[in-house]
């Protein structure tokens, strides 16, 4: 089993970068596929990107790609989401996720263990 507590959320202006982080409990972090999601109020809870065990592997929504980055440092059992050129449409609470099987994937269903979120409010 692994805990997962995001931080860095915040508000920022449009435009502006945001790094958040997930810090994993437990000595099997490294086998575990990592993926971020967010929700926005009254909306479905979205996939935005997703790494694969080793980091090897990524996935990314289309409306982030090429803004967002995922990466993880499993010496730190971390992982990262960097996020620039940030919209107000990327205002949200981001969740991160670990699938036991190590894999990324879009899909929730496919990640076990969930984080509490973190609120990132992006002003226009």
């Amino acid at each position: 089993q692994v805990q997962l507590v995001e931080s860095g959320g915040g508000l920022v202006q449009a435009g502006g970068s945001l790094r958040l982080s997930c810090a994993a409990s437990g000595r099997t972090f490294s086998s575990y596929g990592m993926g971020w999601f967010r929700q926005a109020p009254g909306k479905e809870r979205e996939f935005v990107a997703a790494t694969s065990w080793s980091g090897d592997i990524t996935y990314y929504a289309d409306s982030v790609k090429g803004r967002f980055t995922i990466s993880r440092d499993n010496a730190k059992n971390t992982v990262y989401l960097q996020m620039n050129s940030l919209k107000p449409e990327d205002t949200a609470i981001y969740y991160c996720a670990a699938n036991p099987t190590g894999r990324g994937s879009r899909r929730t269903d496919a990640f076990g263990y969930w984080g509490q979120g973190t609120q990132v409010t992006v002003s226009s």
